[in-house]
């Protein structure tokens, strides 16, 4: 194999340490950029919060999840299980009887999601005031550039009255 190329299509390896994000997160085909695209969607991380209580069946999951459709619910389901997040249990009764769970590493991504949700409370008020002061600046020079449209076209009527 040629130096510098991937093992696999989708093998995302490092071939440099300062190079290691731009991998994950410009190539399509790499696996950690898919696996974060799945679990940091916003209906992952409160399916992944809720089952860290206990298992939950489909139609309680859905009533605690404020907005979602029974089709996302059920994709997200899904895709969560294949990653081996979430199991599924099947019980049989009549009506059939379906219970969620987190498995043992949908319960160590929780940790994660848990410390995540920790530092945004944290620093809730500090990103509030540098929105506001963004919000602030990005409307003086929107202000400002207005201002300087409309001296230029003062003067360029200006001129064209001079002109006549």
């Amino acid at each position: 194999m040629e130096d510098g190329t991937f093992a696999s299509p989708g093998y995302c390896g490092d071939t440099a340490a300062d190079e290691a994000v731009q991998q994950w997160d410009t190539r399509n085909d790499c696996e950690v950029r898919q696996i974060l695209d799945r679990i940091a969607d916003k209906w992952s991380l409160l399916v992944i919060a809720l089952l860290d209580q206990r298992s939950l069946r489909f139609t309680e999951l859905r009533r605690r999840i404020d907005g979602i459709s029974q089709r996302m619910l059920a994709r997200t389901l899904r895709h969560l299980e294949r990653d081996g997040l979430v199991s599924r249990t099947v019980h049989p009764t009549v009506p059939p009887r379906v219970d969620y769970a987190l498995t043992p590493m949908g319960a160590t991504l929780h940790e994660t999601i848990r410390s995540l949700v920790a530092w945004t409370e944290e620093h809730q008020n500090a990103i509030a005031a540098a929105r506001a002061a963004y919000d602030a600046r990005v409307r003086a020079e929107k202000e400002a550039a207005e201002r300087e449209a409309a001296e230029r076209d003062s003067i360029a009527r200006e001129a064209l009255t001079a002109l006549r």
